[in-house]
């Protein structure tokens, strides 16, 4: 289409694992948080992406039970840092978080925009 411009492919970072006391319940409900961004990001005409969408299934391959599995400091923060080489942009949602917490320090790094509410991220259409 003519006027369209490339989605962004939008990391969305934000707590997950941080300050559950590694309860599976609130690390679903802190993944539900960040996964209420995904439909504005898409309805905005961009992909949304959470490194867990991708480092959970990762994990399980690897044999892994959790995220307290010793083989998951090789897969979590991996995984964001690899995604990151493929992002457009960050959205950082708020909560402490250490590993959002490098997402955004990667970003910045390697210049890449990091937003911090849906609404400053542009539509592409």
């Amino acid at each position: 289409m003519v006027g369209m411009s490339k989605p962004l492919l939008i990391l969305i970072a934000g707590p997950y694992r941080s300050g559950t006391g590694d309860d599976p319940e609130l690390m679903a409900a802190n993944l539900a948080r960040l996964e209420e961004a995904a439909w504005p990001i898409f309805e905005a005409g961009h992909i949304p992406m959470i490194g867990e969408w991708v480092a959970l299934p990762v994990l399980r391959g690897a044999g892994g039970t959790g995220v307290t599995d010793p083989i998951a400091e090789r897969v979590m923060y991996p995984t964001a840092e690899r995604l990151l080489q493929h992002c457009d942009a960050v959205l950082r949602l708020p909560g402490a978080s250490t590993g959002a917490d490098q997402d955004v320090a990667i970003a910045r790094k390697r210049g890449i925009p990091v937003y911090h509410r849906v609404e400053e991220i542009t539509s592409a259409v």
